[in-house]
């Protein structure tokens, strides 16, 4: 569900303050887009474009993978066939497993 080393490798790169930074960040603007998911005509693609690759930055590989999924249908013209509930029940599984480790990464080495 979350690519740890990812994480562990962001981490490295920015340190445990921009990591805290960045995932603040990361919360606050794609809680916004998740909240508003397919409410808007002829967006779906753009919003998931943005959370795959927002998801993908900081590990979260599955959320990732179902955006992928649903932007590719929704650039076939097949935006009806993109399942939000579940973009959005993995979303939520997601952050849920990603904020139990938290800690681990935001704290100084």
């Amino acid at each position: 569900m979350i690519d740890w080393e990812r994480v562990a490798e962001l981490r490295s790169e920015i340190g445990a303050e921009g990591f805290a930074e960045v995932v603040e960040l990361f919360l606050d603007e794609v809680e916004a887009v998740v909240m508003a998911l397919g409410q808007k005509p002829g967006k779906l693609e753009d919003e998931l474009h943005f959370l795959k690759g927002s998801a993908l930055n900081l590990g979260f590989r599955a959320f990732g993978a179902q955006c992928q999924i649903g932007e590719k249908l929704a650039a076939a013209g097949r935006s009806d066939e993109v399942d939000v509930s579940n973009i959005l029940d993995v979303y939520g599984a997601s952050k849920t497993c990603f904020m139990t480790r938290l800690e681990e990464f935001t704290t100084a080495a």
